[in-house]
């Protein structure tokens, strides 16, 4: 049988990519949804989750799709009725609310997956797979994106716990905490905007237990093609992933990949994880976004209008 799954939030992630996967899975039936602003083309949308939960007996999962500062009540009555749940990236708003999260998860036997939908990217897996036994060099990550593109009027991005620059740079370091070993923060600078709270832009320099130097440089001002690109150099030859991952180069030579299938990837995880009755709940990626918080140089630039 199908898995009864609601969605908190019908904003553009949740029309873009949850609506279309969940629709062809042959592992989720989507029927209700709860939102302030907009309904689902099916069953009842609710007003609240809260009311959601309490007409809809049959719901069997649940997956939050809105703010990050806003996601933790939600989370924790949707564990705490019985309900498995998928938290969109980035998963919370504090490592230690996520914390907290999966210990009630455990507590009621439910599931609790925190997604990263660029681990699902054609090229990552196969990139681990390569990576695996070669010595680094070096790494070096670029992703840069026009926040007006992307993000145009939203507002929650740019308050405390909205992550500014880091909510597209997470999507980087949920990949570089899958292919490379271990590593951590060892100094940096992240741009803040003068009338705003998030960073618009970081340079952050990590390495790992055998002193490989990997820098990493976020930027939420760039126009025109879009940047999301990390090489690495290794004894065998150069590895170079672009377009998010879903290009895959060995010394420049691009290779043959599946297509593209993020979230479909993690909604196939989700299912898998269900029917298993464990959780996943990684926060290495959020780790390296609270450490450039803790030790990186804060710079106040010009201010960010939309």
């Amino acid at each position: 049988m199908a898995i009864k799954i609601g969605i908190v939030g019908i904003g553009k992630i949740a029309r873009d990519q949850h609506i279309p996967v969940l629709d062809a899975s042959p592992d989720f039936e989507l029927f209700t949804a709860a939102s302030h602003n907009s309904k689902l083309d099916r069953g009842t949308t609710y007003g609240s989750i809260e009311e959601m939960i309490a007409a809809e007996p049959s719901l069997e999962a649940i997956a939050l799709c809105q703010p990050p500062q806003v996601r933790f009540d939600a989370a924790r009555l949707a564990l705490q009725s019985g309900k498995h749940v998928f938290l969109e990236k980035p998963p919370g708003a504090t490592l230690s609310e996520i914390r907290l999260l999966r210990d009630i998860a455990d507590a009621h036997g439910v599931t609790l997956f925190a997604s990263w939908h660029s681990r699902y990217a054609s090229g990552v897996e196969p990139a681990r797979q390569w990576l695996a036994g070669k010595t680094l060099k070096s790494v070096a990550i670029e992703w840069k994106e026009d926040v007006r593109h992307w993000h145009p009027g939203q507002a929650w991005i740019w308050q405390p716990g909205g992550m500014g620059v880091f909510d597209p740079g997470i999507n980087a370091l949920s990949i570089a905490t899958h292919i490379l070993p271990p590593f951590f923060l060892t100094e940096g600078s992240i741009e803040v905007p003068a009338n705003r709270a998030a960073p618009i832009a970081a340079d952050l320099r990590f390495t790992d237990a055998a002193g490989t130097p990997i820098v990493a440089a976020f930027d939420w001002r760039q126009t025109g093609p879009q940047t999301w690109d990390i090489r690495v150099d290794t004894d065998a030859g150069q590895l170079t992933l672009s377009k998010g991952g879903s290009e895959m180069y060995l010394d420049g030579v691009q290779q043959s990949l599946p297509p593209e299938a993020e979230y479909r990837g993690l909604y196939d995880r989700f299912a898998d994880l269900v029917k298993r009755g464990v959780s996943d709940v990684d926060v290495a990626p959020m780790r390296h976004v609270a450490d450039a918080y803790l030790r990186a140089e804060r710079l106040q630039v010009e201010a960010f209008e939309d």
